[in-house]
C-alpha cells in the first residue's frame, strides 16, 4: 500500500515537473544561436580541444545567474524591467530600454543572416528564405498563445540533437577529449584569450535575463513551483553547454586537425562534408537553420516583454493583438525590420553585428548588478533572498563576468 502511495506521488511529481518546465530550457538553448554556433565553430577549428574545459565554469555561472532570475519571477510575479523601473526609477529604465532595443535588433539581424546562410547551403536564395521565415515566425507568435508557442519552442530545443549526432559522426578521440578536461590549457596569446572570452561571453547575454523572468511570469509560475523552476534552469544550462561541447569538439577533430580555416558556421558546414560525411554536413546546416529561426522568434519576444514591462504596457503571449497592441507591435517591428535589413544590398551586416556584441558586453555588468540588488531586497523577495554563501558566489561570478565583458570590449576595440 505504501509503495503504491509513494509510486503515485513520484509519478505526480514527474507529471508536475513536465507541466512546469519550459522557460529555463528554452532561454538557455536559444543562446546557441547563429552567433553562438559561429563562435563555437571558430573555437574548435582554430584552437582544437583547448577551449573545451571552459564550458565547465560557464555552466556553473549560467546556472547561478539564471536561477536568480527565475526565483525573482516566481516570487515577485513581475518581469526584470518592471522591477528595475520600480527600484531604480523611470529615467535609468528608459535609457536602458533604448540600448537593449538597439542591441537586440542587431542580434535579430544576425539571426536572419543565419537563416539566409543555412538555407543557401540547401540551394535556397535569401530573397525567398528570409521573407518566408519572418512570416512563419510572426504568425507563430501573433496567432498563438503562451502554451502553444512554448510547445513549438521546446520542440526546437529537441532539434539541437542534430549537433550531437553530427559530433559522433566526426569519430572523435575520446581519450584526447578527456585529457583536455583533466589537463586544461591556458594560452597567453591574444587570439586564444579573445576566443576564450568570446566563448564565455556568447553564453550569458543581457536579453536572456529579461526573457527568462518574463516567461516565468507569463507562464503563471508561483513561489510554490520554485523547486521545479530551479530544476528547469539547471537542465537548460547543462544541455546548452552539452551542445556547445559537441560543436567545438566536431570542428576540432575535423577542421582543426586538417588545418582548415573558416570564418562562419556556414563555412564549417560546407567543410565538414569531405571530412565527416555529407550527412554530418547536412545535420550541421539544419542545426544552424533551427537555431537561427528559434532565436529570431525569441529575441523579438524578449524585446517586447522588456520594453512593455518597463513602461507598464500589457505584455503577454496570452493576449490578442488588439489587447496588447504595443507588445505585438514591438514584436512585429523587430521581426520585419530585422528580416528586411538582411535583404538590403550593401548593408554593413558585420559592423552591425559587431557593435551589437560590444554593447551586449557593456551593459551585461550593469544588468547583473541590478539583479543582485533586487534579489537581495526583502520587500520584493521576502524569505527568498540570497543566503550569505549564495551572495558570495553570486558577487564573485558577477565580478568575473564583468571583467570578462570589459576584456571582450577591450579586445574588440583594440582589434579595430
Amino acid at each position: 500500500m505504501w509503495q503504491a502511495f509513494i509510486g503515485k506521488r513520484v509519478w505526480k511529481s514527474i507529471a508536475l515537473f513536465f507541466a512546469l518546465i519550459g522557460p529555463g530550457i528554452i532561454t538557455s538553448n536559444v543562446d546557441n544561436d547563429a552567433g553562438g554556433i559561429t563562435t563555437y565553430s571558430l573555437a574548435g577549428s582554430e584552437y582544437g580541444l583547448t577551449l573545451l574545459w571552459t564550458l565547465i565554469p560557464i555552466t556553473g555561472a549560467l546556472i547561478i545567474i539564471q536561477e536568480m532570475c527565475a526565483r525573482m519571477g516566481v516570487v515577485s510575479g513581475k518581469g526584470l524591467s518592471d522591477l528595475i523601473r520600480e527600484r531604480f526609477g523611470a529615467r535609468i529604465t528608459f535609457y536602458l530600454m533604448i540600448v537593449l532595443f538597439l542591441t537586440n535588433l542587431g542580434n535579430t539581424i544576425s539571426e536572419f543572416a543565419g537563416v539566409a546562410a543555412s538555407m543557401e547551403l540547401f540551394g535556397v536564395s535569401r530573397h525567398i528564405s528570409v521573407p518566408i521565415s519572418a512570416a512563419i515566425v510572426w504568425w507563430l507568435v501573433v496567432k498563438g498563445n503562451y502554451k502553444s508557442v512554448e510547445k513549438v519552442f521546446l520542440l526546437a530545443c529537441v532539434f539541437y540533437l542534430s549537433y550531437i549526432i553530427s559530433g559522433f559522426m566526426g569519430k572523435p578521440d575520446w581519450h584526447a577529449i578527456g585529457t583536455s578536461f583533466l589537463k586544461p590549457t591556458v594560452r597567453l596569446d591574444t587570439g586564444w584569450l579573445t576566443m576564450a572570452v568570446g566563448v564565455i561571453g556568447t553564453t550569458i547575454a543581457p536579453w536572456m535575463q529579461f526573457y527568462l523572468q518574463s516567461s516565468v511570469v507569463d507562464k503563471g509560475l508561483k513561489a510554490e513551483d520554485y523547486q521545479y523552476t530551479r530544476m528547469d534552469v539547471i537542465i537548460g544550462s547543462v544541455t546548452v553547454n552539452v551542445v556547445a561541447f559537441f560543436i567545438i569538439m566536431l570542428c576540432a577533430v575535423t577542421l582543426f586537425q586538417n588545418g582548415i580555416r573558416i570564418e562562419s558556421a556556414k563555412d564549417a558546414a560546407q567543410a565538414l562534408a569531405p571530412l565527416a560525411g555529407e550527412y554530418a554536413s547536412w545535420l550541421f546546416a539544419f542545426g544552424l537553420l533551427n537555431a537561427s529561426l528559434f532565436a529570431a522568434s525569441i529575441l523579438p519576444i524578449s524585446t517586447a516583454y522588456t520594453i512593455c514591462e518597463a513602461f507598464g504596457w500589457e505584455s503577454s503571449l496570452n493576449r490578442k493583438f488588439l489587447e496588447a497592441p504595443q507588445f505585438y507591435g514591438l514584436y512585429s517591428l523587430m521581426v520585419f525590420l530585422g528580416a528586411g535589413i538582411i535583404l538590403l544590398p550593401d548593408m554593413p551586416l558585420i559592423t552591425i553585428m559587431y557593435y551589437s556584441q560590444v554593447i551586449n558586453g557593456a551593459i551585461l555588468p550593469v544588468i547583473l548588478v541590478f539583479m543582485l540588488l533586487l534579489v537581495n531586497d526583502r520587500k520584493i523577495m521576502r524569505e527568498y533572498t540570497n543566503s550569505l554563501a549564495m551572495n558570495i558566489v553570486s558577487w564573485l561570478t558577477v565580478a568575473i563576468l564583468t571583467l570578462l565583458s570589459l576584456t571582450m570590449i577591450g579586445f574588440a576595440l583594440f582589434s579595430k
